[in-house]
């Protein structure tokens, strides 16, 4: 069974962006490859345990076992030595990728405090989005007495094209809440 989002693309949103953009190759609209997320686990060079902790909360959120980073070089100041665990990331394909965005934009979205929508400048130049959540604990899987410690991460949505404009536009057809950019009348 494809997912909602999934189905949604197929149906409505590829025709929504073949007449925004004028094109008529189906292969040539832009689409959602992929999605990593990531936590960096900084409180880890003191406590093995805390990295334990965040692993299993994103093997929750995200369905799929992440895998553990570790520190590329050694710095003196962050008691840091090369080759030490310090977080940890899942990349998300296919169905779980689309699940994860349906759940992400529908439940863990509208449960951040003082949610005003995400900003629409995030874009790195070539169409991919970044996003950063203060807490994991927005997500319904997690429970709220196990997860007790608050730790952040990031999850980047990495499309097929390389314009901001037509990542945005794809985002914004899945339902990516963007706050409205208020122009300044002079």
């Amino acid at each position: 069974m494809a997912s909602r989002l999934k189905e949604l693309y197929d149906s409505t949103i590829v025709s929504e962006l073949k007449q925004k953009f004028g094109r008529e190759n189906i292969l040539s609209m832009p689409k959602l490859e992929k999605i990593v997320i990531n936590m960096g686990v900084g409180s880890a060079v003191q406590d093995k345990k805390e990295l334990a902790d965040a692993s299993e909360a994103m093997a929750l959120i995200a369905g799929q076992k992440p895998v553990i980073t570790k520190a590329r070089k050694s710095i003196a100041n962050f008691r840091l030595r090369e080759g030490q665990s310090i977080g940890c990331k899942v990349t998300l394909r296919g169905d779980r990728m689309y699940e994860f965005m349906d759940r992400l934009l529908s439940l863990a979205l509208p449960r951040v405090r003082d949610f005003r929508g995400v900003s629409s400048k995030a874009f790195d130049g070539r169409g991919n989005y970044s996003l950063g959540l203060n807490e994991y604990g927005v997500f319904p899987e997690l429970n709220p007495d196990k997860f007790t410690r608050t730790q952040g991460m990031n999850i980047v949505f990495v499309t097929s094209t390389a314009s901001d404009e037509e990542g945005r536009e794809l985002l914004r057809m899945f339902g990516m809440p963007f706050k409205e950019v208020k122009k300044v009348s002079a």
